[in-house]
């Protein structure tokens, strides 16, 4: 049997596909299109029906709100629409107005929709147009008017009429429909009579148990066939009224049958058309793909040496495949000679997986040796409060269990801060700051525990210091690093502060406190969760142990370097901040 190559069946796929295409859109535009347009039309006249039987049952007795909701469905849905009684006697309605402001007073025009034109109303009325009129009031309050001409002509209003000129400040006309809509609403009460003439009563029954009628009726006159609609509505009386819409139906069937036969003699140009490009599409397509194909043939043999012009230039999806392919060979090529060094970083993987398992065992077992020691002191406490022990004791029995509940809250707090600062759910607010004012304001909220142990501090630096950062952040970060200069540092002895810019753009802090060194294998995992040097994790001389873990956190986060060394007189951290330039109106508004 002879192959059939992909060029011939690339060809007649394309062809067929949209020749078939061409075919079905011809079929369905002959059999459905015009029926479609009348389902559609009327389908939608309906829905607007329906709504307006809800906002006609809203509005009240205010005759301008009524003219807003007949006017704007007439305009929306480009029909006639006419409201008739319980005897099916048609209601004055008017279906648009314009309200003026005059010097003392508002005024609403009504325009009846019986014996008004198109004409009647001047072209390109707009909100904020001065407009003049004479016309009658229909009201007591002079505030509602019939409107015989606008924008008279003539010095004085004829008699009997009283002339007013004012601002538009609201309106409703007619736009937007293929004919007069004052002509169309004279055809309503025709289209009407010719329902109820042709229609049984049991028509009329079935609209009196609220159902909605659908029914075509045509001009006689201009040929012209209208979708009626009618459909029980509720008045401002509470008495059931009725509906009517009345819209054209554009003649679509003769333009239908028009385009049927400008498509049979289209048709064979657009076959002959549409074969030649497929038959081009197919060449262009399969081309690039039999290229693609030897190459892929070629490594299928493990043959990954490179051939020289065998990637296609084109800036094509074919071209993005055809060095996708050599990047590929290029990469098998590197993965058969690299495999050793893969199982290295797959051996080196876990035991960094390992480590964090180590790590995850160290946590845990760390949480329970922080919250087991204080549970047990304040159950021990609280046995000897419920064994009635002597009164001069049970203050400091209460006293400690406060402090040891405390003691697990602050653990607590610190863990839930340092769950926030690892999800990346805390946000800087940064803006600059004076760091040696925020440093000399911790300072001084030490001097109770510098007294007691008889401590001193020395300071250098310049007076004024200002960096960009969080300034919430940053006290954190001091408070943190100076209670533990104080906690570690022997009696009588001396904690170094000390601040200086070291290039343009950063500033060093170092805190430094005589003491113990830090032995050298704890120097790196002095940042970890609950890790402390002291290996009694003595609760007198050691914090929770998340302090410095909820630093590195603050450091990283200002982008900062960090570091932590042994002294020839103790331990000293450093860490730097971005430096802030300011000017001097900026200092003294801080100061």
């Amino acid at each position: 049997m002879k192959k059939r190559g992909i060029v011939f069946k690339l060809f007649v796929v394309t062809s067929a596909v949209t020749i078939g295409i061409f075919a079905l859109i011809l079929l369905a535009q002959g059999l459905f299109f015009d029926k479609f347009y009348r389902t559609v039309k009327v389908h939608d006249l309906e829905q607007s029906m329906h709504t307006f039987g809800k906002q006609y049952a809203e509005q009240g007795d205010d005759p301008v709100a009524a003219a807003r909701i007949l006017g704007q469905f007439s305009n929306d849905n480009r029909a006639a629409l006419a409201i008739y009684d319980t005897d099916l006697q048609r209601r004055s309605q008017d279906p648009y107005f314009i309200t003026l402001q005059t010097k003392d007073k508002q005024v609403s025009l009504l325009f009846s929709s019986l014996g008004t034109t198109i004409g009647d109303v001047p072209p390109d009325l707009q909100i904020g147009a001065t407009l003049k009129v004479d016309g009658i009031y229909m009201d007591q309050k002079d505030t509602i008017m019939q409107p015989s001409t606008l924008q008279p002509q003539t010095p004085n209003p004829d008699q009997g009429l009283t002339r007013i000129e004012g601002t538009i400040t609201d309106l409703v006309l007619p736009q937007g429909q293929e004919l007069s809509p004052f002509y169309t609403n004279t055809l309503v009460d025709n289209a009407f009579i010719a329902w109820r003439n042709t229609h049984p009563d049991a028509d009329i029954q079935q609209l009196k148990v609220d159902n909605t009628v659908q029914s075509e009726w045509t001009d006689p006159w201009s040929g012209v066939t209208y979708a009626m609609i009618i459909l029980p509505v509720t008045g401002s009386d509470g008495k059931t009224n009725y509906a009517l819409s009345l819209s054209s139906l554009q003649p679509v069937g003769e333009a239908s049958m028009l385009l049927q036969r400008y498509y049979l003699y289209l048709a064979p140009i657009i076959a002959v058309i549409l074969l030649l490009l497929s038959f081009l599409y197919s060449r262009l397509l399969s081309r690039p793909l039999l290229q693609l194909s030897r190459t892929s043939a070629r490594m299928a043999r493990l043959d990954f040496q490179p051939l020289s012009n065998h990637s296609l230039q084109s800036k094509d999806e074919f071209g993005e495949l055809s060095r996708n392919l050599d990047t590929l060979r290029h990469n098998l090529d590197a993965a058969l000679r690299k495999l050793s060094e893969t199982n290295e970083a797959l051996s080196h993987e876990m035991e960094e997986k390992n480590r964090a398992e180590q790590l995850r065992k160290e946590l845990i077992a760390n949480i329970s040796h922080e919250l087991k020691t204080p549970l047990g002191i304040v159950k021990g406490f609280a046995e000897g409060l419920q064994d009635d022990v002597a009164a001069d004791k049970r203050e400091r029995y209460v006293q400690l269990i406060v402090t040891e509940t405390d003691r697990m809250n602050a653990l607590i707090m610190d863990m839930l801060q340092l769950s926030r600062f690892e999800v990346k759910a805390v946000k800087l607010k940064s803006q600059s700051i004076d760091i040696v004012r925020h440093i000399q304001a911790l300072l001084y909220s030490f001097a109770p525990q510098l007294e007691s142990r008889h401590l001193r501090v020395v300071t250098s630096g310049d007076e004024t210091l200002w960096v960009n950062a969080d300034p919430r952040r940053i006290d954190q970060v001091l408070l943190n690093l100076l209670s533990n200069a104080v906690r570690h540092t022997h009696e009588s002895g001396t904690i170094t502060v000390d601040w200086q810019v070291v290039n343009d753009e950063e500033v060093e802090i170092a805190i430094e406190n005589e003491g113990d060194p830090i032995p050298a294998q704890d120097l790196e995992r002095i940042w970890d969760q609950f890790y402390r040097a002291e290996r009694s994790r003595d609760r007198k001389t050691g914090g929770t142990g998340l302090g410095l873990a909820i630093v590195k956190h603050i450091f990283e986060l200002h982008e900062s370097r960090y570091e932590v060394n042994n002294t020839e007189n103790g331990v000293a951290f450093r860490f730097t901040l971005k430096q802030a330039p300011i000017d001097r109106e900026t200092r003294e508004i801080d100061e």
